[in-house]
């Protein structure tokens, strides 16, 4: 899983893919079910693919991510799933302000 911030800067996307060329990102929203097409440059370097393209995702939202080659007819050549944060990555949490710890007034007595 890849894990991107929302910004309107371009964000670095690295890839292992089959072959040896991209030049579409397809986006799926998985809530709505929208897909939205990129075409960008991809520097291919051994057997990784590399781009920097801004993406048009929302945060706390999870997308999927399909590379393809439209020399090879369109075929996928990498997918993989993004989830998009804003937290720091360092000290990223899944649990970020939705973990309220409850107080209580119970009692109780350990006997030995």
């Amino acid at each position: 899983m890849i894990i991107l911030r929302e910004q309107e800067t371009a964000q670095t996307l690295n890839a292992i893919i089959y072959g040896s060329d991209a030049d579409t990102i397809v986006l799926r929203d998985e809530e709505t079910n929208i897909e939205t097409e990129i075409e960008c440059v991809f520097s291919i370097y051994k057997y990784y693919a590399t781009t920097s393209v801004i993406l048009p995702i929302k945060e706390n939202k999870y997308y999927t991510l399909s590379i393809k080659d439209s020399t090879r007819g369109g075929n996928i050549v990498y997918k993989d799933k993004i989830f998009c944060t804003n937290q720091n990555l360092e000290t990223y949490s899944i649990n970020k302000d939705a973990y309220v710890q409850h107080t209580t007034t119970n009692e109780y007595k350990i006997y030995e």
